[in-house]
């Protein structure tokens, strides 16, 4: 794939990329802040389960994190790619770049658009799973708490 059609195409996905990697982390720092707030003026650290689920919470907002700030790196590799003319050249820039930043030895054969979309797309499958496990704690913090 060259030309304008390529660069719209990796244009596209990485401004949805950059979306995706902020709004949850947004929903998850404003969450952290607040939960933790209501939760101990409810007295919900008094019980157990409470304060495992907010624990648990805790974890899952890390991974949620983790995760946006990856797909905020691969939404720039992907405007790095989309600012080479051709599929080839975009991707041979990226492999260079992930090589000179040693995140990953230089593969001896340049990987497809489609390989590398399929790939940011299991990452964010990654985040959108930790993300239902932070709200689960968040309820499940919600449900024990005392009334």
């Amino acid at each position: 794939m060259t030309g304008n059609a390529y660069q719209d195409r990796v244009d596209r996905f990485a401004r949805m990329l950059m979306q995706q990697a902020a709004w949850p982390a947004a929903l998850v720092v404003a969450a952290s802040i607040l939960a933790p707030l209501a939760a101990s003026a409810r007295g919900a650290f008094e019980t157990l389960p409470a304060a495992l689920a907010l624990s648990t919470t805790a974890g899952s907002a890390v991974a949620v994190l983790a995760l946006s700030a990856l797909l905020a790196f691969d939404a720039l590799l992907f405007r790095l790619m989309g600012s080479h003319n051709d599929e080839a050249s975009g991707g041979a820039a990226v492999d260079d770049m992930l090589a000179r930043m040693r995140l990953k030895p230089l593969p001896s054969t340049t990987r497809t658009l489609e390989d590398r979309m399929a790939g940011t797309g299991r990452l964010l499958f990654k985040q959108r799973t930790a993300l239902a496990l932070f709200a689960a704690a968040l309820l499940a913090a919600g449900f024990w708490a005392p009334r």
